[in-house]
């Protein structure tokens, strides 16, 4: 039986976000298979529900642990005010992951 591993990643937003007003930062949630490292889930602090949906399908089965991958997607596909903050909140949601005992 697969168990699942939830984790955040942070970042700061720029000053004229939304998401400043609204969170003070950037949060992005994981939800990971911990055996294979696909992400079976995600959500974030974005402010519009449409920008949460794209987030959301440029990450669902990724491997946590390809941030390579992962900011080569958002600079590839994602243009919002927040994409700075997206790759650096994923980098350190990647981190974290990559620091726990059970994700090696």
């Amino acid at each position: 039986m697969t168990s699942s591993i939830y984790l955040t990643g942070e970042a700061k937003a720029p000053s004229n976000n939304p998401i400043m007003a609204q969170y003070g930062l950037f949060y992005i949630a994981f939800e990971i298979e911990a055996d294979t490292h696909r992400v079976l889930d995600v959500d974030c602090s974005a402010t519009l529900a449409l920008t949460r949906k794209f987030i959301r399908g440029l990450f669902i089965d990724a491997d946590i642990t390809d941030t390579g991958r992962l900011t080569e997607s958002i600079t590839a596909r994602y243009h919002g005010s927040s994409q700075k903050a997206l790759i650096v909140a994923v980098n350190n949601a990647a981190k974290k992951y990559q620091e726990l005992p059970t994700s090696s």
